[in-house]
């Protein structure tokens, strides 16, 4: 398996959704920065389930308990070790359908690959694995935040419905008032209330998380296999349901000619920036001081509450009916999931790039 990443700062996430616990160990932190463990707990708890009637029903209290690598409220420069205890598993939910291959999910690739497998919730291939990522990027934040870098992400697309607004017009900081975790509280409920229609009919549904970057600094990205965009879509397509990527214009670029597109060069008070940003805040694989924007499509969430045919271990046909807790949409909870993968990138980039310092 592969369980690690990043160059400089790097994270290895460990545990399977029905396990002990999770956690994640990060490698390369400077050291002297301070940490607020309030500020990692608040940012565990935008991603913890059972917080409203559109996510799942397990109730994890998501604490973080930090058991090496920070002294006296400060980083050490060794390893950093984040634990948080599972304490909600219902594994006797599983055990009916152990041998099963439930559609669009890791079980068969999993058994194949394997010879074995955790049925428990999925195990390994769990979104469970996720919390590990939220605590690290809580990590990483606290550093960007010292240098006045923001990554703000929010729910842009749910199902058919769409935001038709650019994030330049929103109050982003109004994304986690609502349980959708949109900016704009109109589109918030006709998203709530689309979403608990599906759920009422036992279905799921998927949709889009935007993300944007603001005050990197230029000269981000390695050029030429380890692009600021390749290691965003890399982080983006670890994260689970995560279908899609795209950053800047994106696939909509393709509808314009090239004198609509090109980004024109001007001075501005803070240097040398672009009259428009169609280029994400990337050019050639480096970030050139504007604000870097992507989009994350997610899939509809495998799990349904709907009869579904498939087959077993023993190549039987069965129809299988689920017991599970699961999210209707996985949306919300994958915001924050979201913002932790592109701070870890961002942090990660300008540690290689030593374009900043912390002690």
């Amino acid at each position: 398996m592969s369980n690690t990443f990043g160059n400089i700062f790097k994270i290895t996430t460990y545990g399977e959704s029905h396990g002990k616990a999770v956690g994640v160990i990060i490698d390369g932190c400077p050291a002297g920065c301070a940490i607020d463990e309030d500020f990692i707990q608040r940012e565990m708890m935008k991603r913890r389930p059972g917080q409203s009637a559109i996510t799942t029903s397990r109730d994890e209290e998501d604490r973080v308990e930090i058991i090496s690598g920070v002294f006296n409220g400060m980083t050490l420069g060794s390893p950093i070790h984040l634990m948080i205890l599972n304490k909600d598993q219902r594994s006797e939910d599983y055990e009916k359908n152990r041998d099963v291959f439930r559609p669009s999910h890791a079980d068969y690739t999993y058994q194949e690959k394997y010879g074995i497998r955790d049925y428990r919730g999925g195990g390994r291939s769990s979104a469970r694995e996720t919390a590990c990522r939220v605590a690290a990027g809580a990590i990483a934040k606290l550093l960007l935040n010292k240098i006045g870098i923001e990554i703000n992400g929010f729910v842009s697309k749910v199902g058919v419905m769409k935001l038709n607004k650019s994030y330049e017009s929103l109050d982003l900081s109004k994304t986690y008032e609502n349980a959708i975790r949109c900016p704009d509280a109109d589109m918030a409920s006709k998203f709530i209330n689309y979403i608990e229609e599906v759920k009422s009919k036992g279905d799921s549904v998927g949709g889009i998380v935007t993300c944007v970057i603001k005050h990197i600094p230029v000269g981000c990205g390695e050029p030429i296999y380890n692009k600021f965009q390749a290691s965003l879509a890399n982080a983006m397509l670890s994260i689970n349901a995560v279908h899609g990527f795209e950053y800047g214009s994106g696939f909509a670029g393709t509808d314009l000619l090239g004198s609509e597109h090109n980004d024109a060069f001007i001075q501005t008070p803070e240097g040398i920036r672009t009259a428009t940003n169609h280029s994400g805040g990337i050019q050639g694989g480096i970030t050139n001081g504007m604000d870097v924007y992507f989009n994350v499509a997610f899939k509809p969430t495998s799990t349904i509450s709907l009869p579904q045919n498939t087959i077993n271990q023993q190549g039987e046909t069965i129809v299988l009916e689920n017991i599970g807790r699961h999210d209707p949409c996985v949306l919300p909870r994958a915001v924050p999931v979201v913002e932790a993968m592109a701070a870890i990138v961002a942090i990660d980039m300008i540690l290689a790039n030593k374009l900043a310092t912390w002690n």
